[in-house]
């Protein structure tokens, strides 16, 4: 912790001098109906044209959203993959979002982050209203909050920190127009997540970013957003991070707070057939497509991961009143 207060200060210390003044995240409100519970679906790591069971994954999701009567879906990001969009007339707009969630229960807000891929074409087209003007479904932007009565959604643009993006890249290549210098724009980001999550009064907190904070799959824990972002979520209570990157399904507890990971990132291609644990809670993990449903209420949230099949593989649920889990059970495990 004192590590990551240290590198912090330096950054802040870097920004004031480089970039401009930190400005508020935007913020959607979400029309919600009082006393009624919150129900939306999470999915990461899609956008491949249908391929890879993408399809699948997206006739499950309409069956299931029908089912729940969902307010919204959330994405994890690496929306279009493998190089993002090339502009807003990229027909893989189409190809992968318009012509793949077709289904009427899915006709609902889509929420999405930006992924690694995503930051490999044309980030500003992505994150253009005019996406908007194509499907009215498709909100994308790099940080922002969603305000869904008793919750607060916190999505953070996660793809700077991580550094090797910036000193070996490799073949790839990375849109950083409004990001460079990199250690100003994640030292001011941070302290906008701050000083949003300070002043929210949600009885809920959750974050949303597209890389793994704790994962035990391929690409494993991300360390600069252990050293970075979770002090800030620790310090503000957040109940939840909800990522992608992995193409898996994971629930992870922290061993050291309350926090609790879950990795959605099962859109599209996935069966990496890596598995190494890491040193918190492994609750679940399925190398696997599939996606994630949320319920939240007052006082209770419920999390089940479905399959491919649309078969729920998990259940989790936990109780804000008592500050405990109340249930965890495993129905499926593969």
């Amino acid at each position: 912790m004192a590590v990551a207060l240290a590198l912090l200060a330096a950054m802040s210390a870097l920004s004031s001098c480089t970039s401009p003044a930190t400005a508020e995240l935007t913020r959607l409100e979400h029309p919600v109906v009082d006393g009624a519970p919150l129900r939306l679906l999470v999915v990461g790591d899609w956008g491949r044209k249908g391929g890879y069971n993408q399809s699948r994954v997206a006739e499950q999701m309409g069956k299931v959203a029908e089912e729940m009567g969902i307010d919204f879906v959330v994405s994890t990001g690496d929306n279009f993959l493998e190089n993002g969009l090339a502009g807003v007339d990229d027909m893989a707009f189409h190809e992968s979002f318009v012509d793949v969630y077709t289904a009427q229960s899915l006709h609902k807000p889509w929420y999405l982050v930006l992924g690694n891929h995503d930051y490999r074409g044309d980030v500003l087209a992505q994150t253009d209203p005019a996406l908007r003007k194509i499907d009215s479904r498709f909100i994308c932007m790099r940080s922002f909050i969603v305000s869904a009565g008793i919750v607060d959604f916190f999505f953070v643009d996660t793809t700077p920190f991580q550094l090797q993006y910036w000193t070996d890249p490799g073949e790839a290549h990375y849109d950083w127009r409004g990001v460079a210098p990199r250690d100003a724009y994640i030292a001011n980001l941070l302290k906008d997540v701050d000083a949003a999550m300070k002043k929210s009064t949600a009885t809920w907190k959750i974050a949303v970013g597209h890389h793994t904070m704790r994962s035990v799959s391929a690409h494993g824990d991300t360390q600069e957003l252990l050293e970075l972002l979770l002090p800030v979520l620790k310090e503000n209570g957040v109940d939840f991070y909800i990522n992608g990157h992995d193409h898996c399904l994971e629930h992870i507890s922290s061993r050291d707070s309350p926090i609790q990971y879950f990795t959605s990132g099962g859109g599209s291609k996935a069966w990496r057939g890596v598995f190494r644990q890491n040193e918190d809670k492994l609750q679940f993990f399925y190398d696997g497509q599939g996606f994630l449903s949320l319920e939240l209420s007052e006082n209770q949230a419920r999390f089940t991961f479905y399959d491919v099949f649309g078969e729920a593989l998990y259940h989790w649920s936990f109780s804000k009143a008592n500050l405990q889990k109340v249930q965890s059970s495993c129905v499926t495990e593969e």
